[in-house]
Protein backbone atom coordinates (compact mmCIF):
# COMPACT_ATOMS: atom_id res chain seq x y z
CA UNK A 1 0.00 0.00 0.00
CA UNK A 2 0.96 3.77 -1.11
CA UNK A 3 1.92 5.64 2.47
CA UNK A 4 2.21 9.43 2.58
CA UNK A 5 3.31 11.53 5.50
CA UNK A 6 0.37 12.38 7.41
CA UNK A 7 2.09 15.74 8.53
CA UNK A 8 -0.38 17.36 10.33
CA UNK A 9 -0.74 14.94 13.12
CA UNK A 10 2.93 13.81 12.97
CA UNK A 11 3.82 17.50 13.64
CA UNK A 12 1.30 17.38 16.49
CA UNK A 13 3.07 14.14 17.98
CA UNK A 14 6.73 15.90 17.69
CA UNK A 15 5.43 19.42 19.31
CA UNK A 16 4.59 17.15 22.39
CA UNK A 17 7.65 14.68 22.53
CA UNK A 18 9.49 14.96 25.74
CA UNK A 19 6.48 15.75 27.81
CA UNK A 20 5.05 14.27 31.03
CA UNK A 21 1.61 13.70 29.12
CA UNK A 22 0.62 10.38 27.70
CA UNK A 23 -0.46 10.78 24.64
CA UNK A 24 -3.35 9.38 23.21
CA UNK A 25 -3.76 8.71 19.82
CA UNK A 26 -7.39 8.39 19.01
CA UNK A 27 -10.32 7.99 15.64
CA UNK A 28 -12.27 5.39 13.99
CA UNK A 29 -10.77 2.01 13.00
CA UNK A 30 -8.70 1.65 9.68
CA UNK A 31 -8.38 5.81 10.02
CA UNK A 32 -4.82 5.23 9.95
CA UNK A 33 -3.59 5.51 14.27
CA UNK A 34 -1.33 2.60 13.90
CA UNK A 35 0.46 3.89 10.36
CA UNK A 36 0.99 7.23 12.20
CA UNK A 37 2.76 5.54 15.31
CA UNK A 38 4.97 3.99 12.74
CA UNK A 39 5.66 7.16 11.00
CA UNK A 40 6.71 8.87 14.42
CA UNK A 41 8.93 5.94 15.57
CA UNK A 42 10.69 6.71 12.18
CA UNK A 43 11.58 10.24 13.32
CA UNK A 44 12.21 9.12 16.62
CA UNK A 45 14.91 6.90 15.08
CA UNK A 46 16.13 9.48 12.42
CA UNK A 47 16.56 12.10 15.14
CA UNK A 48 17.37 10.88 18.42
CA UNK A 49 20.76 9.24 18.57
CA UNK A 50 20.04 8.43 22.52
CA UNK A 51 16.51 6.90 21.93
CA UNK A 52 15.69 3.80 22.98
CA UNK A 53 12.07 2.75 21.58
CA UNK A 54 9.90 0.08 23.36
CA UNK A 55 7.13 -0.58 20.84
CA UNK A 56 4.58 -3.27 21.53
CA UNK A 57 1.67 -3.83 18.33
CA UNK A 58 -0.59 -6.16 20.23
CA UNK A 59 -2.02 -7.00 16.72
CA UNK A 60 0.79 -9.30 16.70
CA UNK A 61 1.25 -12.69 17.85
CA UNK A 62 4.77 -12.17 19.61
CA UNK A 63 3.19 -10.01 22.01
CA UNK A 64 0.47 -12.09 23.34
CA UNK A 65 2.03 -12.91 26.44
CA UNK A 66 1.68 -9.76 27.61
CA UNK A 67 -2.10 -9.14 27.71
CA UNK A 68 -1.92 -9.31 30.92
CA UNK A 69 -1.09 -5.81 32.90
CA UNK A 70 1.40 -6.91 35.13
CA UNK A 71 3.22 -8.59 32.46
CA UNK A 72 2.87 -5.92 30.31
CA UNK A 73 4.37 -3.46 33.21
CA UNK A 74 7.21 -5.69 33.97
CA UNK A 75 8.15 -6.12 30.48
CA UNK A 76 8.24 -2.50 29.80
CA UNK A 77 10.22 -2.30 32.61
CA UNK A 78 12.96 -4.71 31.83
CA UNK A 79 13.37 -2.72 28.50
CA UNK A 80 14.44 0.45 29.93
CA UNK A 81 17.70 1.43 29.53
CA UNK A 82 19.51 3.77 31.48
CA UNK A 83 21.15 6.96 29.87
CA UNK A 84 18.34 7.11 27.16
CA UNK A 85 15.62 8.56 26.17
CA UNK A 86 13.16 6.04 26.57
CA UNK A 87 9.95 6.12 24.76
CA UNK A 88 7.10 3.77 25.26
CA UNK A 89 5.10 3.27 21.83
CA UNK A 90 1.70 0.54 22.53
CA UNK A 91 -0.72 0.06 19.36
CA UNK A 92 -3.97 -1.60 20.71
CA UNK A 93 -3.50 -1.13 24.28
CA UNK A 94 -7.20 -2.30 24.72
CA UNK A 95 -5.96 -5.84 24.22
CA UNK A 96 -4.07 -6.02 27.40
CA UNK A 97 -6.21 -6.56 30.26
CA UNK A 98 -5.93 -3.99 33.10
CA UNK A 99 -3.89 -2.07 30.55
CA UNK A 100 -5.06 1.15 32.27
CA UNK A 101 -3.30 -0.33 35.26
CA UNK A 102 0.25 -0.56 33.69
CA UNK A 103 0.36 2.38 31.92
CA UNK A 104 -0.95 4.86 34.77
CA UNK A 105 2.33 2.86 36.76
CA UNK A 106 5.10 3.87 34.19
CA UNK A 107 3.45 6.94 33.73
CA UNK A 108 4.07 7.41 37.41
CA UNK A 109 7.52 6.26 37.40
CA UNK A 110 8.54 9.38 34.99
CA UNK A 111 10.83 6.80 32.75
CA UNK A 112 9.03 6.68 29.69
CA UNK A 113 7.58 9.00 27.34
CA UNK A 114 4.21 7.65 26.42
CA UNK A 115 2.22 7.29 23.01
CA UNK A 116 -0.60 4.87 22.89
CA UNK A 117 -3.69 3.93 20.49
CA UNK A 118 -6.73 1.66 20.85
CA UNK A 119 -10.19 0.75 19.69
CA UNK A 120 -12.28 3.86 19.36
CA UNK A 121 -14.94 1.61 21.51
CA UNK A 122 -12.33 1.19 24.21
CA UNK A 123 -10.10 4.41 24.26
CA UNK A 124 -12.96 7.12 24.49
CA UNK A 125 -12.45 11.05 24.50
CA UNK A 126 -15.12 10.85 27.82
CA UNK A 127 -13.29 8.03 29.58
CA UNK A 128 -9.78 9.42 29.44
CA UNK A 129 -8.86 11.25 32.39
CA UNK A 130 -11.17 8.64 34.18
CA UNK A 131 -8.83 5.55 32.95
CA UNK A 132 -5.34 7.39 33.48
CA UNK A 133 -4.65 9.35 36.64
CA UNK A 134 -1.65 11.44 34.83
CA UNK A 135 -2.44 14.23 32.47
CA UNK A 136 -3.70 12.94 29.09
CA UNK A 137 -2.86 14.69 25.52
CA UNK A 138 -5.49 13.51 22.91
CA UNK A 139 -5.12 13.38 19.15
CA UNK A 140 -8.00 12.76 17.36
CA UNK A 141 -7.19 11.14 13.53
CA UNK A 142 -9.66 11.30 11.30
CA UNK A 143 -9.72 9.44 7.97
CA UNK A 144 -7.68 11.09 4.91
CA UNK A 145 -8.97 14.26 4.10
CA UNK A 146 -8.80 15.45 0.00
CA UNK A 147 -5.91 17.41 0.19
CA UNK A 148 -4.68 13.79 1.32
CA UNK A 149 -6.72 12.13 -1.19
CA UNK A 150 -4.76 14.08 -3.51
CA UNK A 151 -1.22 13.60 -2.72
CA UNK A 152 -2.11 9.75 -2.51
CA UNK A 153 -3.42 10.00 -6.40
CA UNK A 154 -1.01 12.50 -7.26
CA UNK A 155 -1.61 12.32 -11.21
CA UNK A 156 -5.19 13.60 -10.88
CA UNK A 157 -6.06 17.01 -11.57
CA UNK A 158 -7.97 18.29 -8.52
CA UNK A 159 -11.20 18.45 -10.40
CA UNK A 160 -10.86 14.39 -11.47
CA UNK A 161 -9.47 13.86 -7.59
CA UNK A 162 -12.98 15.28 -6.29
CA UNK A 163 -15.37 13.07 -8.47
CA UNK A 164 -13.65 10.20 -7.46
CA UNK A 165 -13.16 11.42 -3.19
CA UNK A 166 -17.19 12.04 -3.48
CA UNK A 167 -17.41 8.41 -4.13
CA UNK A 168 -14.41 7.04 -2.55
CA UNK A 169 -14.23 8.51 0.87
CA UNK A 170 -10.97 8.61 2.97
CA UNK A 171 -11.38 5.11 4.34
CA UNK A 172 -7.91 4.71 2.74
CA UNK A 173 -7.63 0.79 2.85
CA UNK A 174 -10.39 0.57 0.47
CA UNK A 175 -7.74 2.21 -1.94
CA UNK A 176 -6.04 -1.29 -2.94
CA UNK A 177 -9.40 -2.57 -4.10
CA UNK A 178 -9.41 -2.28 -7.94
CA UNK A 179 -13.35 -2.15 -8.29
CA UNK A 180 -15.91 -0.19 -6.70
CA UNK A 181 -17.92 -3.33 -5.26
CA UNK A 182 -15.22 -4.46 -3.35
CA UNK A 183 -14.40 -1.07 -1.89
CA UNK A 184 -17.97 -0.52 -0.37
CA UNK A 185 -17.28 -4.19 0.74
CA UNK A 186 -14.35 -2.88 2.60
CA UNK A 187 -15.87 0.08 3.90
CA UNK A 188 -19.03 -1.82 4.97
CA UNK A 189 -17.17 -4.60 7.19
CA UNK A 190 -14.99 -1.68 8.90
CA UNK A 191 -18.03 0.15 10.06
CA UNK A 192 -20.58 -3.27 10.21
CA UNK A 193 -17.93 -5.84 11.79
CA UNK A 194 -15.42 -3.69 13.68
CA UNK A 195 -17.30 -0.30 14.71
CA UNK A 196 -20.67 -2.36 15.56
CA UNK A 197 -18.93 -5.37 16.88
CA UNK A 198 -16.76 -2.84 19.11
CA UNK A 199 -20.02 -1.62 20.66
CA UNK A 200 -21.70 -4.41 20.93
CA UNK A 201 -18.83 -5.74 23.25
CA UNK A 202 -18.33 -2.80 25.54
CA UNK A 203 -21.66 -1.80 26.00
CA UNK A 204 -23.67 -5.30 26.19
CA UNK A 205 -26.01 -4.13 23.38
CA UNK A 206 -28.61 -6.59 23.00
CA UNK A 207 -30.93 -5.15 20.05
CA UNK A 208 -28.42 -5.22 17.34
CA UNK A 209 -31.42 -4.74 15.00
CA UNK A 210 -32.15 -1.66 16.24
CA UNK A 211 -28.55 -0.08 16.47
CA UNK A 212 -28.48 -1.43 12.76
CA UNK A 213 -32.14 0.59 12.21
CA UNK A 214 -30.31 3.41 13.86
CA UNK A 215 -27.26 3.82 11.87
CA UNK A 216 -29.32 3.56 8.53
CA UNK A 217 -31.57 6.03 9.74
CA UNK A 218 -28.85 8.51 10.56
CA UNK A 219 -26.70 7.67 7.52
CA UNK A 220 -29.75 8.62 5.22
CA UNK A 221 -30.15 11.86 6.90
CA UNK A 222 -27.26 13.42 7.51
CA UNK A 223 -26.96 17.07 7.71
CA UNK A 224 -31.09 16.66 8.99
CA UNK A 225 -31.81 18.67 11.71
CA UNK A 226 -33.63 15.57 13.70
CA UNK A 227 -34.18 14.84 17.72
CA UNK A 228 -34.08 11.50 19.74
CA UNK A 229 -37.61 11.48 20.09
CA UNK A 230 -38.39 11.72 16.09
CA UNK A 231 -35.72 8.91 15.44
CA UNK A 232 -37.16 6.69 17.85
CA UNK A 233 -40.98 7.18 16.22
CA UNK A 234 -39.56 6.69 13.15
CA UNK A 235 -38.10 3.51 14.12
CA UNK A 236 -40.67 1.99 15.96
CA UNK A 237 -43.06 2.82 13.60
CA UNK A 238 -41.53 0.31 11.38
CA UNK A 239 -42.62 -2.07 14.29
CA UNK A 240 -38.97 -2.21 16.24
CA UNK A 241 -40.08 -1.90 19.87
CA UNK A 242 -37.41 1.25 20.88
CA UNK A 243 -37.50 4.26 23.05
CA UNK A 244 -36.27 7.62 23.24
CA UNK A 245 -33.87 6.91 25.98
CA UNK A 246 -32.56 3.43 24.07
CA UNK A 247 -31.81 5.56 20.87
CA UNK A 248 -29.84 8.49 22.90
CA UNK A 249 -27.77 5.97 24.56
CA UNK A 250 -27.15 4.02 21.31
CA UNK A 251 -26.59 7.55 19.86
CA UNK A 252 -24.37 8.45 22.45
CA UNK A 253 -22.42 5.36 21.47
CA UNK A 254 -21.97 5.76 17.95
CA UNK A 255 -20.78 9.48 18.48
CA UNK A 256 -18.51 8.08 21.48
CA UNK A 257 -16.88 5.54 18.92
CA UNK A 258 -16.20 9.04 16.22
CA UNK A 259 -19.06 6.76 13.57
CA UNK A 260 -21.20 9.69 13.74
CA UNK A 261 -20.38 13.57 15.19
CA UNK A 262 -23.09 15.68 16.74
CA UNK A 263 -23.58 19.28 15.83
CA UNK A 264 -26.08 21.02 18.02
CA UNK A 265 -28.34 23.63 17.10
CA UNK A 266 -27.32 27.40 17.77
CA UNK A 267 -29.98 30.86 17.68
CA UNK A 268 -27.09 33.14 16.63
CA UNK A 269 -29.21 36.08 17.51
CA UNK A 270 -30.40 35.14 20.96
CA UNK A 271 -26.70 33.44 21.61
CA UNK A 272 -28.51 30.63 23.28
CA UNK A 273 -28.27 26.29 22.24
CA UNK A 274 -31.64 25.41 21.35
CA UNK A 275 -32.72 21.98 23.08
CA UNK A 276 -32.72 18.60 21.00
CA UNK A 277 -32.16 20.28 17.80
CA UNK A 278 -29.31 18.37 16.23
CA UNK A 279 -27.52 17.12 12.94
CA UNK A 280 -25.23 14.30 12.65
CA UNK A 281 -22.43 13.62 10.33
CA UNK A 282 -20.21 10.63 9.53
CA UNK A 283 -16.77 9.99 10.24
CA UNK A 284 -16.52 9.55 6.50
CA UNK A 285 -19.30 10.20 3.90
CA UNK A 286 -18.60 6.56 2.03
CA UNK A 287 -19.96 4.39 4.91
CA UNK A 288 -23.53 5.98 3.60
CA UNK A 289 -22.78 4.87 -0.06
CA UNK A 290 -21.12 1.57 0.93
CA UNK A 291 -24.17 0.51 3.71
CA UNK A 292 -27.15 2.12 1.68
CA UNK A 293 -26.14 2.23 -1.87
CA UNK A 294 -25.57 4.94 -4.79
CA UNK A 295 -28.85 5.22 -6.36
CA UNK A 296 -29.41 8.42 -4.28
CA UNK A 297 -26.17 10.10 -3.94
CA UNK A 298 -27.68 13.21 -2.90
CA UNK A 299 -24.34 15.48 -3.81
CA UNK A 300 -25.55 18.36 -1.51
CA UNK A 301 -26.10 16.84 1.59
CA UNK A 302 -22.59 14.67 1.26
CA UNK A 303 -20.32 18.32 0.34
CA UNK A 304 -21.45 19.21 3.60
CA UNK A 305 -20.78 16.19 5.52
CA UNK A 306 -17.30 16.55 3.77
CA UNK A 307 -17.04 20.13 4.87
CA UNK A 308 -18.64 19.18 8.38
CA UNK A 309 -15.46 16.68 8.71
CA UNK A 310 -12.80 18.47 7.20
CA UNK A 311 -13.87 21.74 9.75
CA UNK A 312 -13.25 19.48 12.67
CA UNK A 313 -10.65 18.10 11.42
CA UNK A 314 -9.13 21.76 11.21
CA UNK A 315 -9.94 22.31 14.90
CA UNK A 316 -13.09 24.21 14.99
CA UNK A 317 -16.18 23.88 17.19
CA UNK A 318 -18.96 23.32 15.28
CA UNK A 319 -22.83 24.47 15.55
CA UNK A 320 -25.97 24.86 13.03
CA UNK A 321 -26.87 27.95 12.90
CA UNK A 322 -30.71 29.63 12.83
CA UNK A 323 -31.12 33.31 12.63
CA UNK A 324 -34.80 34.68 11.49
CA UNK A 325 -36.09 31.11 10.74
CA UNK A 326 -32.96 30.39 8.22
CA UNK A 327 -30.58 28.03 8.89
CA UNK A 328 -27.07 28.17 8.59
CA UNK A 329 -24.83 24.83 7.81
CA UNK A 330 -22.30 25.82 10.26
CA UNK A 331 -21.10 28.51 12.70
CA UNK A 332 -16.99 27.43 13.36
CA UNK A 333 -15.44 28.49 16.33
CA UNK A 334 -11.52 28.53 16.50
CA UNK A 335 -10.02 30.54 19.80
CA UNK A 336 -10.74 33.94 18.45
CA UNK A 337 -12.32 32.87 14.73
CA UNK A 338 -15.99 32.98 14.07
CA UNK A 339 -16.98 31.70 10.63
CA UNK A 340 -20.07 31.35 9.46
CA UNK A 341 -20.82 28.75 6.38
CA UNK A 342 -23.28 27.66 3.98
CA UNK A 343 -22.83 24.65 1.58
CA UNK A 344 -24.15 23.78 -1.51
CA UNK A 345 -24.36 21.46 -4.46
CA UNK A 346 -24.57 23.79 -7.28
CA UNK A 347 -25.47 27.72 -7.17
CA UNK A 348 -25.82 28.18 -11.06
CA UNK A 349 -28.94 28.95 -10.70
CA UNK A 350 -29.93 32.35 -9.71
CA UNK A 351 -32.84 31.58 -7.30
CA UNK A 352 -30.67 28.39 -5.36
CA UNK A 353 -27.48 31.10 -5.32
CA UNK A 354 -30.36 33.91 -3.59
CA UNK A 355 -31.74 31.38 -0.92
CA UNK A 356 -28.36 30.21 -0.16
CA UNK A 357 -26.95 33.68 0.35
CA UNK A 358 -29.66 35.20 2.28
CA UNK A 359 -29.22 34.00 5.50
CA UNK A 360 -25.44 34.96 5.58
CA UNK A 361 -26.75 38.66 4.60
CA UNK A 362 -28.80 38.70 7.43
CA UNK A 363 -26.08 38.37 9.68
CA UNK A 364 -25.36 41.50 11.46
CA UNK A 365 -21.73 40.82 13.07
CA UNK A 366 -18.06 41.23 11.28
CA UNK A 367 -17.00 37.39 11.48
CA UNK A 368 -16.58 35.82 7.47
CA UNK A 369 -18.91 34.91 5.47
CA UNK A 370 -19.02 31.55 3.42
CA UNK A 371 -20.67 29.79 0.57
CA UNK A 372 -18.83 26.33 -0.20
CA UNK A 373 -20.49 24.97 -3.23
CA UNK A 374 -19.42 23.10 -6.54
CA UNK A 375 -18.18 26.15 -8.61
CA UNK A 376 -15.21 24.90 -10.90
CA UNK A 377 -13.67 28.64 -10.16
CA UNK A 378 -11.79 30.84 -8.37
CA UNK A 379 -12.89 31.91 -4.62
CA UNK A 380 -15.06 35.82 -5.23
CA UNK A 381 -16.81 38.07 -3.35
CA UNK A 382 -20.41 38.76 -3.43
CA UNK A 383 -21.92 41.53 -0.71
CA UNK A 384 -19.37 40.51 1.58
CA UNK A 385 -19.80 36.65 1.26
CA UNK A 386 -16.52 35.03 -0.11
CA UNK A 387 -17.79 32.24 -3.16
CA UNK A 388 -15.28 29.12 -2.79
CA UNK A 389 -15.35 26.15 -5.08
CA UNK A 390 -15.07 23.39 -2.46
CA UNK A 391 -12.66 21.11 -4.26
CA UNK A 392 -9.88 24.16 -4.27
CA UNK A 393 -11.53 25.24 -0.33
CA UNK A 394 -10.47 21.68 0.40
CA UNK A 395 -7.01 21.43 -0.83
CA UNK A 396 -5.90 24.63 1.18
CA UNK A 397 -4.15 23.49 4.48
CA UNK A 398 -5.68 26.05 6.43
CA UNK A 399 -8.25 28.82 6.42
Amino acid sequence: MKLIERKAYLDRLIEVKGTLDIKVITGIRRSGKSKLLEAFRAHIVRHDATANVVQINFNLPEYEELTEYHKLYDYVQRNYAEGCNNYLLIDEVQMCQGFEKAINGLHASERFDIYITGSNAFLLSSDLATLFTGRTYEIKVFPFSFAEYCQYYDALSTDEAFDRYVRDGGMSGSYLYAKEESRFGYIKDVFRTLIVRDLRQKYHIRSLAVLDKLTDFLMDNIANITSVRNIAEAISATGMKTNDKTIGAYIGYLCNAFAFYRIRKFDIQGKRYLASQDKYYLADHAFRYALLGTKDMNYGRTYENIVAIELLRRGYELYAGYLYKKEIDFVAMRQNEKLYIQVSDNIDDPKTFARETEPLQKIKDAYPRMLIARTRHDMYQHEGIQIHDIAKWLKVANL
